[in-house]
C-alpha cells in the first residue's frame, strides 16, 4: 500500500505542479510588478537626490570664486596706501547708452560725490549720485567719462575717455609722434585731482598711425573687470589729496 501510495504521488506531482503553475506565475509576476515599482521609485528619489547635490556643488564653487575675488580684492587694499571702504555691487543700467552701476554704500558711510572706485585690477569709475544707503557709480567706459593718465613705461602723458563699450576706451588727440606702444600699462596721473595717482587704468591694445593725419589713434582695454566684479573699493581722500582738489577748485573759478 506505501509502495502504491508512493507511486501514485510520483505520478500526480507533476500535475499538482501544473494546476499550481498559474498561482506561481501571478505571484512572480507580482513580485516583478512590486520590484519595478520599488527600483522606478527608488531610481527617482536617487535622481532627485543627485540634483540636490548637484545645487549644492554649483553653489559651492560659487561661493570658492566668490571667495577667490574677495581675497584679490583683499590683497589690493593691501597694495594701496589710500582709505579704502569694500562695497557690494547691488544693481546695474538698465539703459545700454549709460554704464553705471549701483553700490550698497552711501553717505551713512561717508560716500560722497566724485569719490574714486576701484576693483582688485584697476580703476572701475566715479560715484555720480549718492544716498544714506546706497551710491550711484558712472565706469570709466562712459562717453561721458574721462581719466588723466600716463604711459607706465616713459610717463607720457594723455587722456583716456570711454566710448561707450565695456571693453574699451580711447586716447584721443595723441600726436603721431608720441612714444605710446602696443602692451602699454596705463596709469592715473592724478592730473585735475580726481584720481589718486598711479592706479591702474587700461592697457593699450591697439596703435595706428596715418602718415597724413597729426594725430593717431590708440584703443585701450580697462584693466578693472568692470561686467564681471562683484565687489568694489571706495577710495576716500587723503588730505593731501583734498588740498588739491581744493587749489584746482579755486584756480578754475
Amino acid at each position: 500500500m506505501d509502495e502504491f501510495a508512493s507511486v501514485s504521488l510520483t505520478v500526480a506531482t507533476p500535475f499538482y505542479w501544473l494546476t499550481d503553475l498559474p498561482t506561481r506565475m501571478g505571484d512572480w509576476g507580482e513580485d516583478v510588478v512590486i520590484s519595478r515599482q520599488s527600483l522606478l521609485k527608488e531610481n527617482g528619489s536617487l535622481r532627485a537626490e543627485q540634483r540636490v547635490l548637484r545645487a549644492k556643488l554649483q553653489k559651492m564653487a560659487s561661493l570658492a570664486t566668490e571667495n577667490v575675488r574677495l581675497r584679490e580684492l583683499l590683497n589690493s587694499t593691501a597694495r594701496l596706501k589710500d582709505n579704502v571702504l569694500v562695497a557690494e555691487i547691488i544693481g546695474i543700467s538698465p539703459d545700454p547708452l549709460s554704464q553705471h552701476v549701483i553700490v550698497n554704500k552711501g553717505t551713512g558711510a561717508g560716500v560722497y560725490v566724485g569719490q574714486p572706485v576701484i576693483d582688485a585690477y584697476g580703476l572701475f569709475g566715479q560715484v555720480i549720485d549718492v544716498s544714506p544707503i546706497s551710491c550711484r557709480v558712472l565706469l570709466i567706459t562712459d562717453s561721458s567719462h574721462a581719466v588723466p593718465i600716463q604711459v607706465n613705461r616713459n610717463g607720457v602723458r594723455a587722456v583716456a575717455e570711454g566710448v561707450g563699450l565695456l571693453h574699451e576706451m580711447e586716447l584721443p588727440h595723441v600726436a603721431a609722434t608720441t612714444d605710446i606702444q602696443e602692451s602699454d600699462i596705463l596709469v592715473s596721473s592724478g592730473l585735475g585731482a580726481r584720481f589718486p595717482v598711479g592706479y591702474p587704468v587700461a592697457t593699450v591694445v591697439s596703435v595706428v598711425r596715418d602718415p597724413g593725419k597729426p594725430f593717431m589713434k590708440v584703443k585701450v582695454m580697462p584693466k578693472a573687470h568692470l561686467n564681471r566684479s562683484r565687489h568694489v573699493l571706495l577710495v576716500f581722500k587723503t588730505e593731501a589729496q583734498a588740498f588739491a582738489e581744493e587749489v584746482v577748485g579755486d584756480e578754475l573759478k
